[in-house]
């Protein structure tokens, strides 16, 4: 399983860089998607996949006892999913308020921004 999610993050990843390294805009925001789903996956390999396991103590017993799944890297992806998703919606507007001040969104059209 971690072999599969390796693959999948190295493939967003390098479907994220092509996408971020084209001319347009758009593709560059497809691109930052793409590089922040990569980012989750990897975060979520990292923490190692062990499934049924609790990741909280249960409400009668002290201590969890057994093998658990380290609750760090839900908590992290959670926040990263926040971030990117800020991140995402700020480049949106940035590139919709472009496209209405220079009207493409082809960066080689785009000689200066001064008008």
């Amino acid at each position: 399983m971690e072999l599969l999610l390796a693959i999948a993050v190295g493939f967003l990843y390098a479907a994220g860089i092509y996408m971020i390294l084209r001319r347009s805009f758009v593709k560059l925001i497809i691109g930052l998607a793409l590089i922040s789903h990569g980012a989750n996956l990897l975060i979520f390999a990292a923490g190692s996949l062990t499934r049924g396991k609790p990741a909280l103590i249960p409400a009668d017993q002290d201590e969890l006892v057994g093998q658990y799944t380290d609750p760090l890297p839900p908590a992290l992806i959670l926040t990263a999913v926040v971030i990117s998703f800020a991140i995402l919606a700020f480049t949106i507007v940035l590139v919709k308020r472009t496209y209405q001040e220079v009207g493409t969104d082809d960066l080689d059209a785009m000689r200066t921004t001064d008008r």
